[in-house]
């Protein structure tokens, strides 16, 4: 349930029994492929250690790339993102798992891609408030790779699947990632 008393819409993820990276999605009636972390899915999340963690999240708002399309129809709290958009993936600063502005000091990943997979980005609420030194940062729901290669711990769909999840999803929606 969420704070107004409304059930949350649930976007379940689980992997292929053959292949611990790729999975499917589903939302109510609709199912597509995703792609997962190069360690599948993991119970206990460590920083770099590449896994998809095992766990609810609430997705919390969605990142886009103004210049690269049109901004997705979503219940959620959309933000442009812009050239000095970082997120900060050190476990030692302050700021760690969080947005920041670049140039950083500190390890981070640039939020404004050459590659399409941070076209549209959603935040999930994994290891943020509070966010546990090392206990992983900056897992998202992107875009994947045409091929649906292995990410570094996030889910991604294609582009396509991407915006009909997000136009079907309420605006209290929960993914709930299981083995």
């Amino acid at each position: 349930m969420t704070k107004s008393g409304k059930p949350a819409e649930t976007l379940e993820v689980r992997a292929l029994p053959r292949d611990g990276t790729k999975g499917i999605l589903r939302l109510g009636p609709i199912t597509v492929p995703c792609a997962l972390g190069r360690s599948g899915i993991v119970m206990r999340k460590k920083e770099g250690d590449g896994g998809t963690p095992m766990g609810s999240f609430d997705l919390l708002h969605v990142y886009y790339r103004p210049d690269r399309g049109r901004p997705p129809q979503t219940n959620l709290q959309l933000e442009p993102l812009t050239p000095k958009s970082g997120w900060c993936d050190d476990p030692e600063h302050r700021l760690y798992n969080r947005p920041v502005t670049l140039p950083f000091p500190a390890s981070h990943e640039k939020m404004w891609r050459d590659d399409r997979l941070y076209d549209i980005v959603v935040v999930l609420n994994c290891n943020m408030f509070p966010a546990v030194r090392g206990k992983g940062s900056a897992i998202f729901f992107h875009i994947a790779r045409e091929t649906y290669t292995p990410t570094e711990g996030c889910v991604a769909v294609s582009p396509e699947h991407m915006r009909l999840l997000l136009a079907k999803a309420g605006a209290h929606v929960r993914m709930v990632i299981t083995a």
